[in-house]
C-alpha cells in the first residue's frame, strides 16, 4: 500500500511539523518513506506544504500530483488540493478556517474544527496535530502509538512541556473522525 499525503497552510500552521511527525512514523514502522518540504520566503504568513509518501513497496518518485490524502489548515490550500485528489481519497480540512465543503462525490471529504478542538485542549497550536490524529484514524498510515513515540523521540527540548497536550490532540482528532 502507497499513501501520498499533502498538507498545506500558511507558515506558523504546523503543516512542515505535521509531514514530518507521519514520516518519521513510517520510518519507525519499517516503510519506504519520502518527506519535501516547500515554504515561500515569509517567516510566518506565507505558503508552507509538505508531501509524504509512505509506502510498503520502494517509492519510484518522491512528487505528489493526485494525492490519496490531504490535510488542508487553510483555504487557498482547500482551493489547491481539493481538485488534485485521487478518487476514493480523504481530505480532512479545517473546518475552523475553512467554510468551503468540498463538491466531489468520489473523495471522502471531512471538515474538522481543529482550532476548537485544539483550544479545549488548552494548544491552540495543536490543530495540525488533531488533523493528524483524524488523518491515520481514517487511512490507518500509521499507528497512533507509533507517533506517540515519534513524539517522545523528536519533540525539542524547548517544546517538552507540550509533549502530553500533542499526544492528547492526536486522540481528540482520531476520535472525531471514527
Amino acid at each position: 500500500m502507497q499513501h501520498e499525503i499533502i498538507i498545506s497552510g500558511f507558515g506558523g500552521q504546523g503543516a512542515l511539523f505535521a509531514g514530518q511527525l507521519l514520516a518519521y512514523a513510517g520510518l519507525a514502522e519499517g516503510r519506504h518513506v519520502t518527506w519535501i518540504p516547500s515554504y515561500g520566503p515569509e517567516m510566518r504568513g506565507g505558503t508552507a506544504n509538505c508531501t509524504v509518501i509512505i509506502s510498503d513497496e520502494e517509492i519510484g518518485s518522491p512528487l505528489v500530483r493526485r494525492p490519496t490524502a490531504a490535510i488542508v489548515l487553510n483555504p487557498p490550500s482547500f482551493d489547491r488540493y481539493e481538485p488534485l485528489m485521487q478518487k476514493g481519497g480523504v481530505l480532512l480540512s479545517n473546518a475552523s478556517l475553512i467554510a468551503a465543503t468540498s463538491k466531489r462525490s468520489d473523495i471522502r471529504a471531512l471538515p474538522i474544527k481543529a482550532n476548537e478542538i485544539a483550544a479545549e485542549l488548552g494548544a491552540a497550536q495543536m490543530a495540525n496535530v488533531v488533523l493528524v490524529g483524524s488523518l491515520v484514524a481514517i487511512t490507518d498510515v500509521v499507528r497512533l502509538e507509533t507517533l506517540d513515540a515519534v513524539l517522545e523521540e523528536h519533540v525539542s527540548a524547548r517544546h517538552r512541556d507540550k509533549l502530553e497536550l500533542n499526544k492528547q490532540a492526536l486522540r481528540r482528532g482520531a476520535a472525531i473522525a471514527q
